[in-house]
């Protein structure tokens, strides 16, 4: 049986020296489950991108962002699904952001975040990008 593909998006926020990383809900699914990730979600059909980017940013976390230029994307096979995951280089708007759909948020410079548990794709897409 074919699994099914997602595209999703996420969002490289940088301020300084430093990206802001997300550390997901707690799941049922253990690649996945209280994991960190770049803030963003899936594509949903009729949509672009950057309309997908900015409203899921706005759905998990009530914050605005101005998305810029694409960086890369990463292809990741997971037991129930694949994703083509495609980040986007982008700023926040000076309001602070809210945890609505994630466990807890950190600022860390690059060399700080291999302390944390990524999941596969944001771990791929760091090396691939090279943060």
């Amino acid at each position: 049986m074919k699994k099914r593909h997602l595209n999703v998006v996420c969002a490289i926020v940088k301020e300084n020296d430093k990206y802001l990383c997300m550390q997901r809900l707690r799941s049922h699914k253990k690649y996945e489950s209280e994991l960190w990730e770049f803030p963003g979600g899936k594509v949903k059909d009729g949509e672009n991108d950057y309309e997908a980017l900015i409203r899921e940013i706005k759905e998990e976390m009530d914050w605005d962002i101005f998305v810029g230029r694409r960086l890369g994307s990463v292809e990741q096979d997971y037991p129930d699904y694949t994703i083509t995951l495609t980040a986007y280089l982008c700023r926040g708007t000076e309001a602070p952001f809210k945890l609505l759909s994630h466990l807890d948020a950190k600022w860390l410079t690059r060399d700080k975040m291999d302390v944390l548990k990524w999941t596969e794709a944001d771990n791929k897409l760091i090396k691939e990008l090279q943060l």
